[in-house]
């Protein structure tokens, strides 16, 4: 059961990217003597009962409360489910994660998602509640079968409170242990990590490249490895997020806005956000200025 789970095709779902699930009975249905690769990014938390499994040549005990992420592209083994076995279970794409919250405080959440090999982290009540309730919000939120942009934003900020309580959890339960990644996954991290201080007003892959000491060609090459986009994808992707959040929390004028991120003209800018978004910048501010006041 898990393993169809976990490598659902996120492609074909309503919300591109991303799949969510509260599971009340879980089913052993994979033989315990099978591995199976983890094609998505995935985090499960347990609720109540108890899981064995196996990545790598790491076992793991999983009960209640406790967090684990399995790491995309890893071996995975179910070795035993018992205790009426309940829990929560996200998926996602990096596309999804990019696209949706490629912002400087939350850099650092995908340093765990990469990290080899994953362990599990006790959680104490408190942030178990916290936590549940975010997949709670995401998965109602995901199975709303009213797909506009309102409903399309408030799933953004489901998924931005996820990773930045990931984030908080991994810091807070660290062990001091230094998470292992491998050298392009740490360049990509350094990439994406300047990308958010400098995207305002670098729009070119040579500066992030030179800035890293890298040839562009090999940094575009690193970045479509780990996160299955170039780094110009990337690029657009925070200058997007970038306006997005000046336009949800300031009152600048978009004709300022196009200057101070430097786009030659208005219409630059405004043809720029609808490629990217369907919308253009009037449009999505009026948009999360009536999410607001719902």
């Amino acid at each position: 059961m898990l393993k169809e789970l976990i490598n659902t095709e996120l492609q074909d779902l309503p919300i591109k990217g991303l799949y969510i699930n509260i599971i009340k009975k879980y089913v052993v249905k994979t033989p315990r003597n099978e591995s199976f690769l983890v094609r998505n990014y995935t985090v499960i938390l347990i609720k109540s009962g108890q899981f064995k499994i196996r990545i790598k040549d790491f076992t793991s005990y999983l009960r209640a409360q406790d967090l684990m992420v399995l790491p995309k592209n890893s071996y995975c083994r179910i070795l035993e489910a018992k205790q009426k076995l309940q829990l929560f279970l996200i998926c996602f794409t990096s596309d999804f994660a990019f696209e949706n919250c490629l912002k400087r405080e939350l850099v650092e959440s995908f340093a765990f998602l990469l990290g080899k090999p994953s362990s599990k982290i006790p959680l104490e009540e408190k942030d178990f509640q916290v936590l549940s309730l975010i997949y709670k919000l995401i998965y109602f939120t995901n199975n709303n079968l009213q797909r506009d942009s309102e409903n399309l934003e408030l799933q953004r900020i489901g998924f931005n409170l996820f990773l930045y309580e990931l984030k908080f959890i991994f810091n807070r339960y660290s062990t001091g242990t230094p998470i292992k990644i491998c050298r392009q996954e740490n360049l990509t991290i350094q990439f994406l990590t300047i990308l958010t201080i400098h995207c305002k007003k670098q729009h070119s892959v040579k500066f992030y490249a030179g800035a890293l000491f890298v040839t562009s060609d090999y940094l575009n090459k690193v970045v479509r490895k780990i996160t299955g986009k170039n780094a110009k994808k990337l690029i657009d992707l925070g200058i997007i997020n970038e306006i997005k959040n000046v336009l949800e929390n300031s009152k600048s004028s978009i004709t300022l806005i196009a200057q101070d991120f430097e786009f030659s003209s208005l219409s630059k800018l405004s043809n720029f956000f609808k490629r990217h978004t369907s919308m253009s910048p009037s449009e999505y501010r009026n948009t999360t200025e009536r999410l607001k006041k719902t």
